[in-house]
């Protein structure tokens, strides 16, 4: 239940709310500034590299002006200032140290407890000793071991003399110092690339403390082949007693620990450049108030040319703010205006007011962006060909008229006209605020309309389109003589571009129709006629399966077309109406009078109650069958609307007959409507009542059914049934003229032919005074004679 209220509001905030349609207004106000904003400040002096001076230029003001080259070198050479960072891994050396002690440390623990277990066996501390590994098994089980903690690959010749000496902790306390000097001096991975900073020095940053050092001598810190080559001469005074093979595998073993504990920190070092270069201010020259900028016949230079631009980027942010704010609000005052002045009085916008104004809005928002993205595209054009096209003629190959177009094909010319207006001023304003531009487009975008007011069949658009055409080449013509700028070539391309233009709308508004169509649930005259069509598949299926429907839509269908004529409604759309008033009978077909057979009324076993629901039911599977088909929403709510909520008064008299008139609910006898919004949907109403009576005349002279025709109409508008639908007393007249001759023409008498009196014992077979009436037919019409005393108007009668 929270769910359908929901939808029930934000559907009732897009269809009738006033903030809606402001915010509407404001959206395309923002859109169209953000899309004007490059334009704001018409460029005065849009000259090139080498282009010839028009005239002298003098600067009104006084600015500054960057050097910019000067700039680049001034911030080029603070980032070169910048030393470059290395880091100092100050650990390495301590943690190399550890590993070694633990390393040896591990197998001296081995060579201790096997000399401990020996003692033990010897002074039979023990009863008995459990047998283990050998002293030489247990050392080489644990060389993996040992490698891991040291770092590298130990060569068996070299563990075999370490076992020797029973991994002495004097050994490990030589590779431990050597190693230390070395690291202690510093290492780098590549000295070359140090050497290269040996000029200006480098910033040393203590990885563990941060502290930075600056650092000249680059020479003394090692490289990687220089350190290995050091650790014979930092070792010579600590080994010179020992053994040969014990130099060598200490030597050996500083060697494969030694690794570079100084860095390049290359992100560190750039990211002090970029902030280096980044605090260098602009180097600025001054302009002082009426020094000359340019002279006229001198060739643009670069220098000259950047004056001209920094002057013309400096105005322009002093200005930009205000000619925005300036351009929104004429922009939102244009719309306002417009739309308080045209669009609540159009009939168009009576119903899904909301929805139409958002249609607008989009089209108004679609052609700003092409209006923008062609005037850069005209100016790139102009620049890459090789021949030369005049800059004023392009816009004319502009197709804005296809906007005005489809305005006009969905919501009418009255609708298409201040459309028309509006978009030619702000197209004209992203023309840089071109005069002949506006007039152009007004011009042409209210013809377009107008000649595509009564679009029912697709090549409408290509006349139209060409029509346009031929009209955009006078308006050029006529726009460069009375501009007094013109030439042969630039009328030339002028009229060329003008009339491709006028084609193009016409093209363009025939493909984007269908997708509007879509979009926004509209239905042109171009869909009716299609749906006009009796092949169409709903239709052959209600002719095959309630074909007393069909007969009865087809008339009702010729009937309301006829009687909209009269009174200026749509004709197309209500014969289509029409025809697809009663689609819903398809699903119940014979518990409908006109398709029962062999006068067999299923509703003679029913409760009125179940009778009328059946009934009222085909509206729903009505409305359930169009969506379904998409017939759209018109034809939607004429099934939704045509009954209004009227009473169904046959079963309410008798389930009153059943009951006591206290125990009846007459709004269960009723359709659940809503009334007729449209001329068209009330002329359905009025068709489907008038025909259905008409059928049960026994004799339809021309009295009686002008009697029936206007009792009926009366009935409905005493109602109150035709409230909302805009016909008037005078429409009613003309329709029941309408109706009466229509009825009068499907049930006139025939001639009477010699073997029908034959065959009929000498009596008429139509039109027989004394035949008599059936007992439902009289009682309707001694009920129209009762009532004909008390009619509002003697309708359809001259």
């Amino acid at each position: 239940m929270t769910g359908k209220i929901n939808t029930d509001s934000v559907s009732k905030f897009f269809e009738n709310s006033y903030r809606f349609r402001w915010a509407v207004m404001l959206g395309v106000t923002i859109i169209f500034t953000l899309i004007l904003y490059p334009n704001l400040i018409p460029l005065k002096h849009s000259y090139q590299l080498g282009d010839v001076a028009g005239r002298d230029i003098k600067a009104p003001k006084d600015f500054l002006i960057e050097d910019i080259e000067a700039t680049k070198i001034n911030r080029k050479n603070a980032a070169e200032k910048v030393l470059t960072v290395y880091d100092f891994d100050t650990a390495l050396s301590f943690a190399l140290t550890q590993r070694i002690h633990q390393a040896f440390a591990d197998l001296q623990a081995v060579f201790n407890a096997k000399q401990d277990s020996t003692q033990k066996t010897k002074t039979g501390s023990s009863a008995a000793v459990e047998k283990k590994p050998s002293l030489h098994d247990q050392v080489w089980q644990m060389k993996e071991e040992f490698e891991r903690k040291i770092g590298f690959n130990v060569s068996n010749g070299a563990y075999k003399i370490l076992e020797k000496e029973k991994f002495s902790q004097d050994i490990a306390e030589l590779i431990a110092k050597i190693l230390s000097k070395i690291l202690q001096n510093g290492v780098v991975s590549n000295k070359a690339l140090l050497l290269k900073e040996v000029d200006k020095g480098i910033v040393l940053r203590s990885i563990e403390t941060s502290n930075e050092t600056v650092v000249k001598k680059l020479k003394v810190f090692y490289g990687l082949d220089q350190a290995n080559a050091m650790v014979r001469i930092v070792g010579k005074p600590l080994l010179k007693n020992r053994r040969y093979t014990i130099k060598n595998l200490i030597v050996d073993f500083v060697q494969n620990l030694i690794a570079p504990n100084i860095t390049l920190n290359k992100s560190e070092t750039e990211e002090r450049r970029k902030k280096a270069a980044s605090e260098i201010k602009p180097i600025l020259h001054q302009i002082k108030t009426g020094e000359m900028l340019l002279r006229e016949g001198e060739l643009v230079t670069m220098v000259q040319l950047l004056k001209l631009k920094t002057l013309q980027a400096q105005t322009r942010q002093e200005h930009i703010v205000s000619k925005s704010i300036g351009a929104a609000m004429i922009m939102l005052c244009l719309l306002a205006a417009t739309y308080i002045l045209h669009i609540p009085r159009q009939k168009s916008m009576a119903s899904k007011h909301n929805k139409n104004l958002l249609f607008i809005s989009s089209v108004l928002i679609t052609f700003f962006l092409l209006a923008d993205i062609s005037a850069s595209l005209s100016e790139s054009l102009i620049a890459n060909v090789s021949y030369s096209i005049p800059a004023s003629s392009i816009p004319y190959g502009f197709p804005l008229a296809a906007s005005a177009m489809i305005i006009c094909l969905f919501l009418g010319l009255e609708i298409a006209i201040p459309f028309a207006m509006i978009i030619a001023i702000c197209v004209a304003v992203i023309f840089q605020n071109s005069f002949e531009s506006f007039l152009f487009f007004l011009i042409n975008g209210s013809m377009a309309a107008y000649w595509i007011r009564d679009c029912r069949e697709r090549k409408v658009f290509i006349k139209a389109g060409a029509k346009l055409g031929l009209l955009n080449v006078v308006l050029v013509v006529a726009t460069d003589l009375y501009m007094a700028d013109f030439s042969t070539s630039k009328l030339l391309w002028g009229s060329g571009f003008a009339f491709l233009g006028g084609i193009g709308a016409g093209i363009i508004t025939s493909g984007l129709a269908p997708l509007i169509e879509i979009a926004f649930d509209y239905t042109t005259d171009i869909k009716l006629l299609e749906l006009a069509n009796l092949d169409q598949p709903i239709l052959r299926r209600l002719m095959m399966e309630a074909p007393g429907t069909y007969h009865h839509s087809v008339i009702v269908g010729s009937m309301v077309e006829a009687a909209a004529a009269e009174i200026g409604a749509n004709p197309l759309l209500a014969k289509v109406c029409g025809y697809y008033h009663d689609i819903g009978k398809i699903n119940k077909p014979l518990y409908f009078i006109e398709n029962q057979v062999a006068g067999k009324n299923r509703h003679d076993k029913l409760a009125p109650s179940m009778s009328s629901l059946i009934l009222i039911a085909h509206i729903k599977n009505g409305v359930e069958i169009a969506k379904k088909n998409k017939l759209g929403q018109v034809i939607v709510d004429a099934i939704q609307q045509h009954h209004g909520t009227s009473l169904i008064k046959y079963f309410y008299d008798k389930a009153i007959q059943q009951k006591r008139e206290n125990a009846v609910n007459i709004d269960d006898f009723r359709y659940p409507g809503p009334l007729p919004q449209t001329k068209e949907i009330g002329l359905v109403m009025l068709a489907d009542v008038v025909e259905a009576a008409s059928r049960t005349m026994a004799n339809p002279t021309t009295s009686r059914i002008q009697g029936l025709v206007q009792n009926l109409i009366n009935k409905i508008f005493s109602d109150g049934q035709l409230d909302n639908c805009e016909l008037t007393l005078k429409d009613l007249h003309s329709i029941a003229k309408r109706f009466n001759k229509i009825l009068h023409g499907i049930h006139h008498h025939r001639i009477e032919y010699p073997e029908d009196r034959v065959a009929n014992n000498g009596k008429r077979k139509n039109g027989n005074s004394n035949r008599r009436q059936a007992k439902k037919t009289q009682n309707i019409e001694s009920n129209i004679e009762k009532e004909s005393s008390s009619h509002l108007k003697r309708l359809g009668q001259s």
